[in-house]
């Protein structure tokens, strides 16, 4: 027989395998059980090859008299047999039945009752049988199996390609047809009409991505022309492989659950309610929104959950998958949803917020939609950061939000003390850390790894940590986003550098130790169940410029072990109506997070008095400064106001101030002292330095000493390398005129 000129194969008798008995399968008959879950699928494949070989069968007795090029040209016997056929007749059913036909029959009934058997005895040895699995997890009947099993014999198979070929007539269709398997499986017409939807989109082969439908490229409008595939997951699945789809590889993780419900460092009530969801997870179908911080716990919470239910834990990026061009979204979602049942896991959507979006409404609409018509997927958690509730797209299943906030500070000495176990000297004061650092349980853990690698490049046998080397942990791992908004400034002086009265030295300590105890005085001492806002630390640093301010704040953040940031307020203020409040909440957004000190210089150029609504212009810019009241209200971090002009402030800020530190100008004492602080040991001087010559003569703050000082030393550095009076007079001449000010005569003298 030739087929468009080309010859197909024709199996022949004397090859003998096409019509013997299919192979039978050795451990599958001696055993009353199957071993392992191949066992069992190569017995249901002899039913394939049971019905392919007698399908061939039918086609020789059909194609008996064939001719040279009979796939060229129709004949009239042909055309006589197509018109005496029944409407619908498969193409074999003019053929005469084998002498064997019944015979075959009957074989795969006994074949079929005899899988039967051993896969119930199998299953109940506790023996995984993976086809069975899937015919469960997707509701699959028995006639699904066998397409399903039809497909998969020329995926492990290559003959049965040359034998599909054969049977479709043309040596080019090497998978197998609609109306291939449908003459295969059905025994009539009406047979094949109601089959038919099987192929369809919704059912379960082709909504679970089971059977890949191809179009023929010359009648991709007919059905039984489709080609029929199995899902290449599908099939190395059945061979006993977990490695996810390929397609999802970059976007999903499959973690093995380690945690335990008793560790969470949760309430008692909030883990006795996730031992009962636990327990009745196999139930219900239930969708569970963890809303929290990064490093809360939610996903240790989930681990933990499907630890005391048995199951695996599916962890979806779901931006990067959101984001992915080369697969359609509802596609992915269903990959996902069908590697979920493979690996006997629960879902978890990480990231899920990037759906919350106004431009991203049509994915979080095609996901929830999934997620309702996956009724066999009982667990599945969102994680978010903010609140976030459904409206009617989880109608039919459960749902519920589940709120974790930041570890109070017992729970973060807790989660100190479990991720460092004996590995930190003496010196190292874990309750300050916690105190300090308002972190979560991740950001702890992730601190402790940054800390360990510091300590093993710094003597690859350490197994000690130093307090140097966690602090510096603990500030990398707060303040990513805020050098974007802000210039952080790395403290260079000590208590020892500042000049100042001591009643003004005592404050500044005592706004210290405001910071050091808050944990002690807001969670221990009950004073965090009395305020609702007002929480944080907000000074005002007031004097005029130069006076020690900026100064004031870098040793404020070096004794406390805190960046400070100083914010540029050309980065905050904008001409364009809502601009301003919106970089304002991004600064205090971060800062929540990044535990620094907010440090606002010349700040009544943003915190200025409210004016007189006499236009739309004041009264945008009363709302800016309303808003930025609101905002210093609701911040539990460190803000710092300076300004040089107090009196321009808005009383309403003074009011919410907890603390207000005037730096007056120094006298001649102090300035005196500044003089003799402000060198550098390295620095040569000559013994002709009069400082009390220069505290008495020149009345200016430490800041323009310092300028003096500095240029005194570059005159210096090119000429003779000593600093000497000379050098400070003309320094201080120069200092003068940058200041604007007269110089009398004499005066430098």
């Amino acid at each position: 027989m030739t087929i468009a000129g080309l010859e197909t194969v024709r199996p022949q008798a004397a090859s003998g395998e096409v019509f013997q008995d299919p192979p039978v399968h050795q451990s599958a008959r001696t055993e009353d059980y199957y071993a392992t879950s191949l066992d069992h699928l190569l017995a249901e494949l002899e039913c394939v090859h049971l019905r392919v070989t007698a399908q061939v069968k039918r086609a020789r007795q059909l194609h008996k008299t064939d001719e040279p090029f009979q796939g060229c040209v129709i004949s009239e016997e042909e055309v006589d047999e197509l018109l005496s056929r029944p409407s619908g007749s498969p193409r074999y059913a003019a053929a005469p039945e084998p002498e064997d036909w019944s015979d075959v029959l009957a074989a795969i009934e006994r074949i079929h009752a005899d899988i039967a058997a051993r896969k119930s005895e199998s299953i109940q040895r506790g023996v995984r049988l993976r086809l069975a699995e899937l015919e469960r997890l997707f509701a699959l009947n028995r006639f699904e199996i066998d397409c399903l099993l039809i497909c998969l014999a020329s995926e492990l198979d290559s003959r049965y390609q040359r034998l599909y070929a054969y049977l479709q007539d043309d040596v080019t269709r090497k998978r197998p047809s609609v109306d291939l398997v449908l003459n295969l499986l059905c025994p009539s017409f009406r047979d094949k009409l109601l089959q038919r939807r099987r192929f369809l989109p919704g059912a379960p082969l082709v909504d679970g991505k089971l059977l890949l439908v191809s179009e023929d490229p010359e009648d991709p409008a007919t059905l039984l022309n489709k080609y029929l595939s199995v899902n290449e997951r599908i099939a190395s699945y059945l061979l006993g492989s977990d490695e996810p789809d390929f397609h999802l590889l970059s976007f999903v993780r499959c973690v093995k659950p380690e945690a335990h419900l008793e560790d969470l460092v949760l309430p008692v009530a909030t883990k006795k309610r996730f031992s009962m969801l636990a327990r009745g997870s196999n139930a219900d179908q239930i969708t569970l929104y963890f809303q929290g911080a990064y490093g809360s716990g939610r996903k240790t919470t989930a681990e933990a959950i499907c630890r005391e239910s048995g199951l695996g834990l599916l962890v979806v990026d779901t931006e990067g998958l959101a984001n992915y061009q080369s697969l359609n979204f509802e596609t992915a979602v269903r990959l996902v949803g069908r590697e979920a049942l493979l690996q006997r896991s629960a879902l978890y959507w990480d990231g899920f917020e990037i759906l919350l979006t106004d431009d991203k409404k049509l994915l979080l609409k095609i996901l929830l939609t999934e997620l309702r018509r996956r009724q066999n997927v009982n667990v599945t958690f969102l994680a978010g950061p903010a609140a976030w509730e459904p409206a009617d797209e989880l109608e039919g299943s459960t749902f519920v939000r589940v709120e974790f906030p930041r570890p109070t500070y017992d729970d973060r000495v807790q989660l100190w003390q479990a991720a460092l176990p004996g590995h930190t000297t003496g010196e190292v004061d874990l309750s300050a850390l916690a105190n300090k650092f308002r972190f979560t349980g991740g950001q702890i853990r992730d601190a402790a790894r940054s800390a360990w690698s510091s300590a093993r490049w710094r003597d690859p046998e350490a197994d000690r940590l130093m307090t140097a080397e966690l602090y510096e942990a603990c500030r990398l791992h707060s303040s990513r986003k805020l050098s974007s908004l802000g210039r952080k400034i790395k403290p260079q002086h000590n208590w020892a550098d500042i000049v100042l009265p001591e009643d003004r030295l005592q404050q500044l300590r005592e706004i210290c130790n405001s910071m050091k105890y808050r944990s002690l005085v807001f969670d221990q001492w009950g004073f965090d169940r009395k305020l609702s806002l007002g929480k944080g630390l907000n000074i005002l640093f007031a004097g005029p410029s130069g006076t020690g301010k900026t100064m004031a704040a870098e040793i404020m953040a070096g004794e406390l072990g805190l960046d400070l940031y100083k914010i540029d307020l050309s980065t905050v203020v904008s001409k364009y109506i809502g601009e301003t409040e919106k970089n304002l909440a991004r600064i205090f957004a971060e800062a929540e997070t990044s535990n620094a000190i907010l440090f606002f210089d010349e700040a009544d150029a943003l915190f200025g008095k409210r004016s007189e609504v006499r236009d739309s212009h004041d009264r945008y810019a009363n709302i800016e400064i309303n808003y930025l009241l609101q905002k210093m209200e609701e911040h539990e971090g460190v803000v710092i106001l300076a300004t040089n002009f107090r009196k321009n402030m808005d009383d309403a800020f003074v009011r919410r101030l907890h603390f207000t530190v005037e730096f007056a100008f120094p006298n001649e004492s102090d300035r005196r002292r500044i003089w003799e602080q402000i060198w550098p040991k390295e620095t040569p001087q000559s013994p002709d330095l009069d400082l009390d010559f220069m505290a008495r003569r020149f009345e200016v703050p430490g800041g323009n000493i310092r300028n003096i000082a500095m240029a005194a030393a570059f005159l210096a550095a090119s000429d003779g390398g000593v600093v000497n009076m000379t050098h400070l007079l003309h320094g201080t001449r120069r200092e003068y005129q940058k200041m604007g000010k007269v110089v009398r005569q004499g005066e430098f003298q």
